[in-house]
Order: C-alpha cells, then structure tokens, then sequence
C-alpha cells in the first residue's frame, strides 16, 4: 500500500523534491538550481519551464534516490515561493510571459499612486498589505496591459493567473485543476482575509475579471490527482501552502505568540497571532497562517527582500567566495567594530521601510576592507534587518522571547551568534533546514490520518542549536542605532535622486 509523502519545495532559487516516511523522516532528497534574469534594472523574471522541468526533475531523482515508484507515493504537498506571477491559456497550458518574481519592482509607480490617491488604508484593511511591487496584484496588472492580446484573453476567461502553486497544480494535474490555497491567495492583495474570499471592490478597482482567478481551497483538503502521463501514477495532491506559511507549522509555532524566522533568498520573520487579524501600525503584514476545515490561523509578517540572496551576490557577482559557506571561515576573524555597513537595497527595501525605488550601498569602506570585511558587513546585514522587524513587533505589543529559525543561511553558526548578539534575543535553530518541506508535508499526513491534529507537530520539532546573546545591550543598541541612521540616510539620498528624474 502507498504510504510515503511527497513534499514540493519550490523556491526563488531552487526546487526542491523531499519524499517522507509516514513518521514524517525524511528518506530521500533531491535539488535542483534556478537561475533568475534581470531584463532591465528592477526587473526580476525566471523562465516558467524550467521551473516545472526543475520540479519534475528533482521529484525523479528523489525516487530513485528512495528507490520508490510514483505509485509508492500516498500524497503530494506543494510549499512555493510566493507572490510571483504567471498567466497561461486555459485550453493550451501557453505562458504568455515569463514570471514575474516576487522581487521585481517594475510595478512601483503604480503602488505610489496608490498611495498618493489615499488607498493604502483600505487595502491594508481588507488584505492586510500595504502598496508594495511585492504583491501579485499590480503584476498581474502589467501583464494585462503589456502583454499583446492578454487583455481581450482574459476578459473572454480564456487565460488563467497563478502564483507558483496554482501553477505547480496545473500542470500536475494536466491542466485540470486551477485552484490555489488561502495563504497563497492572501498574498495577491485581491483576497479579503476577512471574508476568505476575492474581493470584488478590488477586482473593479484593479480591473481583473474574476474569470482568471483560481479557486481557493483550505490548506489541506483534495486538490485533485496528478494525471498518469505526467507523474507516472494518479497519486491525490493533498496539501498548498505558501512557503513561509509552511515554515511557521514547520516550526511548531501553532500557538498565538510563537514565532519563526527564515532565511532563505530573502528572510521572513511570521508570528502566529491565532484566530484573530492584527493590522500593524509598524507596516508588518497581516496575512493567512493557514485555513484547515473552513477554520483560518492568522498571522503577522515582517519581510526582509535579500538575505541569502546577498550572499549569493558575493558569489555571482564580487567573485569573492565560490559558496555560500566560505563567508564563516571569512567573517571569523572581523569584530562588531567594523567601519563597513552593508544596506542590501538590491531590490529596494521592504519592512518597514517599503520603498521599492532605494538602492543598495556599503558605508565605511577603508583601504582595509577586503573580503572578509564585505563577507561580514554582509551576513551582519541580514541580522539588522531582523532587528528591524522584530522591533516592529515589540512595539506592536508581541514580545517574541525565543527566535525559531530555518533555512539554508543557518548552516552557519557565526551568523546565528551575529544574529542572536544584534536582536538581543536567544535563537533556537530547527533540526532541519526543511522546515518549509516538513509543513507541506505534515499537512498531507494530516489528510491521509498520519497524524490527527496539528499538535503532533510538537513529537516531530526540535532544536539542534540553541545560541544566547553575548554582546553586551548597550554595544548592540549603539551598532542598531549606526544601522537605522545609514538606513534613513540611504533613502534620503535615493528620494532626492527620484524627485530630481
């Protein structure tokens, strides 16, 4: 009898395939890279087949790896990079555009209308977003006036708009299904969080037919069956889930107050505020935890746009290590007393400055600086912007006592000290770095009875690092202080040269 679970992982920068044993461990592992392209400056796209040729190719070496065949497989999970946006012909499968990742900040002009016309407030408070290129909405916009013949498409209901889920579901069930998950569709900024539903005031006010809109579903209930000429077997997809979403179940937070911290491509810090939407008044966002049974979870956001993706930079494009793991060796040796401060705007910043338009830069150089002191300025970037959004929910009222994070960049153990030293705050690192994979997939045991309610996660979470603050609160305090004022110096700078194109 089938008993294993699939777990879908599709990120910004990788996909991903991890088969599970009914006890939730994970047997077998597979990934594969993703190159992105930057058309023009702001632009950020990837090419829609290989993400799909990237899936199916890390689910085949997953069971080889395993030695399973598809039919050994009881149920899929789906966990995904959010917010990026694709259209397709309904009867073809065709994408009419490459996708427009979550990072691309070509929409900007459109989301500082929205905010010059006053209509941030309304959509923060039936979205729980603020006016940012992030969001789906003013992409798909832009697709629906750019792309010839999109338009007169959509509104004959012949095209379909996905996020990488929606499309991710498509093609497994051979154009079949088109339908989404309640955490992915609140972050298209056209879904009311508090009405669970598309919004119809904003499709008119955005001007998208209802007609290239997917279902929305519970996180875990029955998508649909992958179809036999493109999985091998008709196995049921069982669960949908945004991948920070993932993260926070991944990371036991199933309790209001509990919070997680992924570093990715980007970082998301997301902290469970239960039945109950909180509307920040620190620009945190208020989003879908997960919806199980018609029941919605909800919780509060803060998003940093490049994390590892600066490390990657130092790679791809300084030259200055040959992967991601050199930067420990390189940091070791450079203290809290560095002149170089890295501000990584490479695609503007996001919590809770939200300005798309700032640009990167690096402060305090010397003739010293090298390597080493870029490698450090950089990792101890990612750990200031945490502040900044952990700040954000202290002053919200959520005292976040304990940090939980995930994801590739806490590998490295001299960041997680730079990370607990900074925020001031002790960090409990998970067992994997599937955090992400591991709530798809418990999802799908949820479905399949493999376990009975989301409190088992707690027998399957645990933590291998646990780091304590060792820089003393005023040090730290006075380092933040030295990062917020270069942070409001750098906008400063970017305004003026915005206000005088």
């Amino acid at each position: 009898m089938s008993k294993y679970i699939l777990a879908i992982d599709q990120g910004t920068t990788s996909s991903r395939a991890i088969i599970y044993n009914p006890v939730l461990q994970a047997v077998a592992c597979a990934q594969q890279e993703l190159p992105l392209s930057y058309p023009q400056s702001g632009w950020v796209e990837q090419n829609a087949a290989q993400i799909w040729q990237s899936v199916t190719a890390s689910i085949s070496r997953a069971l080889q790896q395993a030695k399973l065949k598809p039919a050994d497989i009881a149920g899929i999970g789906i966990t995904n990079q959010r917010e990026t946006t694709l259209l397709w012909h309904k009867t073809t499968g065709k994408v009419l555009y490459p996708a427009i990742v979550w990072q691309d900040r070509r929409t900007a002009a459109q989301c500082q209308q929205l905010k010059e016309s006053g209509l941030e407030p309304m959509l923060q408070q039936k979205t729980g977003l603020v006016a940012d290129p992030y969001f789906s909405v003013t992409k798909l916009c832009w697709l629906l006036d750019n792309v010839a013949g999109a338009r007169q498409d959509a509104n004959a209901g012949e095209l379909c708009f996905g996020t990488i889920d929606c499309y991710l579901l498509w093609q497994l069930s051979g154009g079949k299904v088109h339908a989404t998950d309640a955490s992915n569709a609140s972050r298209t900024m056209l879904f009311n969080i508090h009405r669970q539903q598309w919004d119809e005031e904003l499709l008119q006010m955005f001007n998208i037919p209802a007609a290239v809109l997917p279902h929305v579903l519970d996180n875990a209930t029955e998508f649909g069956l992958t179809d036999k000429a493109v999985f091998g077997a008709a196995v049921p997809l069982l669960s949908m889930i945004g991948d920070q979403q993932a993260a926070l179940l991944g990371q036991a937070c199933i309790n209001p107050g509990m919070s997680k911290s992924t570093y990715g491509t980007g970082c998301f810090a997301v902290v469970n505020t239960g039945s109950k939407v909180l509307h920040s008044k620190h620009k945190l966002l208020s989003t879908v935890a997960w919806r199980l049974n018609g029941n919605t979870t909800y919780a509060l956001e803060g998003s940093i746009f490049m994390a590892g993706a600066t490390v990657q930079w130092l790679r791809d494009k300084l030259g200055i290590i040959r992967q991601a793991s050199d930067t420990e060796a390189l940091a070791a040796g450079i203290d809290y007393q560095q002149t170089e401060l890295l501000i990584p705007a490479f695609t503007g910043l996001g919590t809770p400055h939200w300005q798309p338009q700032v640009k990167a830069a690096l402060f305090g150089m010397t003739r010293d600086s090298g390597r080493a002191q870029i490698a450090a300025a950089a990792l101890r970037s990612v750990a200031y912007q945490s502040r900044d959004l952990l700040s954000g929910m202290r002053q919200d009222g959520i005292n976040v006592s304990c940090l939980r994070v995930d994801g590739g960049m806490t590998a490295n153990r001299w960041f997680l000290q730079a990370l607990a030293d900074l925020c001031q705050i002790p960090i409990a690192r998970c067992h994997t770095t599937d955090a992400t994979a591991l709530g798809a997939a418990f999802l799908v045991a949820l479905q399949l009875g493999y376990v009975s309610s989301l409190a088992e996660i707690n027998n399957i979470w645990r933590s291998d690092w646990q780091l304590q603050p060792e820089l003393a609160p005023p040090l730290a305090d006075a380092l933040y202080q030295r990062w917020q004022r270069a942070t409001a110096a750098l906008m400063a700078l970017d305004m003026d040269i915005v206000q005088q194109q």
